[in-house]
């Protein structure tokens, strides 16, 4: 099936959510992009190991241990996290004011390992976010899931939209929309429909002058069971 033009797809939103200011509204603001500039490289470290544990957890958990996290590995100093040996690790990840998953925190060490990498090629980490284009931003999700860990799936765009790079995210809303236009079949995480989608939303882009976040909700309030104006406004879309 033929693609929605952008209007199309924002009128029906209109519709659902009952006139164009109050869907307006409901659309986040557009992020400055520099601003991610001005991000240190261990608060990288951070959002990834934050979302890493928020992955099949509960949310409100990871938050409220969120400052015994911060003490306990080091502010996620990239060079203290990286000097830390095998039998730290293990202890640490046994302290009982944090979520005690050794797995998960070996991804703390790894994705240092990945920041660290990329500070050798000359610029801070930030730097290397910020430079690479949202008309691939699959691509930059490609390069979290192959150097870091754990990062596939939503998880690094979950971490990239933390932090204030744009991005789309696929919610079961925006692939239950492009399933029942028959835009994609198969994996929705496959190479194939990750690049049909973001195409898709390179013409949205391109049509509206909307950031793909602004889109990624828009598309969410242009399908589902959601006609009525939200109460809240979902992160996950």
């Amino acid at each position: 099936m033929k693609l929605e033009s952008f209007d199309k797809l924002y009128q029906r939103a209109v519709k659902r959510k009952g006139g164009v200011k109050q869907l307006n509204s409901l659309l986040p603001a557009t992020e400055n992009q520099d601003a991610l500039l001005e991000i240190s490289d261990d608060r990288f470290l951070a959002a990834f190991t934050k979302k890493v544990f928020q992955s099949g957890f509960v949310w409100r958990v990871v938050e409220k241990k969120w400052p015994d996290f911060e003490e306990v590995f080091f502010n996620f100093n990239i060079e203290k996290v990286l000097m830390m040996p095998q039998d730290m690790m293990e202890r640490k990840a046994s302290d009982p004011k944090i979520i005690r998953n050794f797995n998960k925190v070996k991804t703390i060490k790894d994705n240092a390992q990945m920041i660290f990498e990329e500070q050798q090629n000359g610029h801070r980490f930030a730097e290397f976010i910020h430079q690479w284009p949202s008309e691939d931003i699959i691509g930059l999700w490609a390069y979290l899931k192959k150097h870091g860990a754990r990062l596939g799936g939503n998880t690094g765009p979950y971490a990239l939209r933390a932090l204030g790079k744009d991005t789309f995210l696929i919610s079961r809303d925006i692939e239950a929309y492009f399933r029942a236009h028959d835009i994609i079949s198969g994996g929705v995480q496959t190479k194939g429909s990750l690049a049909t989608i973001q195409s898709a939303f390179n013409q949205w882009h391109q049509e509206s002058g909307l950031s793909l976040a602004q889109l990624s909700r828009l598309v969410a309030y242009a399908t589902g069971d959601n006609h009525v104006q939200a109460e809240s406004i979902q992160a996950s879309n």
